[in-house]
């Protein structure tokens, strides 16, 4: 048995720094994530006025936002490959009345963000373009919107921004997937102490005039980089614990876990921060993944090596990650000798035959490329992939902790 554990969230972290920044005072936050991602993020809230500084040991790092409301009003803020970071942080843009230029790396650029400046421009904003790169104004004046919301991110988005409007307002939300991840947003702000109305997650209201404050909070662990290690112990026999979790925690790749066992995994709560999952013969099944959308490439490697066929479906926001992630685990399964079929909202796997080395391609997709390597460990055979050190993305430790779980 092999015990690991686990770095912090990564949505956990970026919101965490986003409140802290638009809070007037000093916040700590503790067992941050130091990814690429999150990096990106401390980029965009020192480029708003906020003084960050990382401890001796680095558990832990204080954010100074004293002087965001007096800081720079014209910024530059490049979210280089970080999508929850130019989300999220472009309401903020707005709620502080600054005045920012948005860009990133060319995956970044590919991805959707019209739906969210519109709503923007709704409740007061003003924006140059519907598409990056883009420059957003605000502040916000409250009001009404409507939005779709394929991404969870751009809903997220307006529930941190919409408290510091001047005045009221209202999202109807006609569509929404990846709840989970607005339910981390929730959380934050009901610690917060801030003031929205949920309807079934179709109408927020929110009222305008409110505050954020300092705050001193532990960031608990990811379970989307969990994930990775939940499939290695189902795959290949082994029993892994995995730490640093929250059992609680409202993250959505948290429902992996319900998914192995259901597949026949040993799946075991040891105590409130540790789980432990052993491989067992698994077997097929259908799945809906709309909430947990960042699992896809992973189980669909479980999937292979599962009896029978199994189904990943509702999760056509896959297409629109950093890659088309539905694509590129049919076509680097297929390359592997899986039988593995695309749909437009998922895919559907026979598993059960053994794959077969090969060299496959992570399309400097951090999710794509760790979900291969996992595939790696339980194939006789030779599997090259390339790009692999975009894990740094959000997971700087995954190879080192790799080798910590196959020892």
């Amino acid at each position: 048995m092999s015990r690991i554990i686990i770095p912090a969230s990564k949505s956990q972290t970026i919101r965490a720094l986003l409140i802290a920044t638009a809070a007037n005072g000093t916040s700590v936050i503790r067992n941050p994530l130091f990814s690429e991602d999150t990096k990106s993020c401390m980029s965009a809230c020192e480029a708003f006025g906020a003084k960050l500084a990382v401890s001796d040991d680095g558990a832990s790092l204080t954010v100074d936002s004293s002087g965001v409301k007096d800081g720079p009003r014209e910024i530059s803020c490049d979210c280089r490959n970080s999508g929850t970071t130019l989300y999220l942080a472009t309401g903020l843009a707005a709620a502080l009345g600054k005045k920012v230029r948005f860009s990133g790396d060319e995956q970044l650029t590919a991805r959707p963000i019209a739906p969210l400046l519109k709503s923007l421009e709704d409740l007061g904003a003003s924006v140059d373009e519907h598409s990056m790169p883009f420059t957003i104004a605000g502040g916000l004046s409250g009001g009404v919107t409507s939005i779709e919301c394929p991404t969870s991110q751009y809903l997220s988005s307006l529930l941190l921004a919409c408290p510091l409007a001047k005045g009221d307002s209202i999202i109807e939300v006609p569509l929404l997937f990846e709840q989970p991840y607005v339910d981390i947003t929730l959380a934050w702000l009901a610690k917060q102490g801030i003031e929205a109305s949920n309807f079934d997650y179709k109408r927020f209201e929110i009222p305008g005039g409110q505050e954020y404050f300092p705050f001193d909070e532990r960031i608990g662990g990811d379970f989307s980089s969990a994930s990775f290690f939940f499939v290695l112990a189902a795959i290949t026999g082994r029993e892994i614990t995995v730490g640093g979790l929250d059992r609680y925690d409202p993250q959505g790749d948290k429902g992996i876990l319900s998914i192995l066992q259901s597949m026949g995994a040993d799946v075991e709560w040891v105590s409130p921060s540790e789980v432990c999952v052993k491989g067992q013969s698994l077997h097929g099944g259908e799945f809906d993944l709309n909430g947990m959308p960042d699992t896809l490439p992973v189980l669909s490697v479980a999937a292979c090596f599962a009896e029978g066929e199994t189904k990943l479906l509702n999760v056509p926001q896959a297409k629109i990650k950093e890659t088309d992630r539905i694509a590129v685990m049919q076509e680097n399964l297929s390359r592997l000798g899986a039988d593995i079929r695309a749909l437009d909202d998922g895919l559907i796997i026979n598993g059960g035959s053994p794959l077969h080395g090969g060299t496959v391609s992570g399309y400097r997709d951090h999710r794509v490329i760790m979900a291969l390597e996992i595939a790696k460990q339980a194939i006789k055979g030779d599997v090259e992939i390339d790009s692999v050190k975009e894990v740094n993305i959000t997971f700087p430790t995954f190879h080192a902790l790799l080798e910590e779980a196959l020892r």
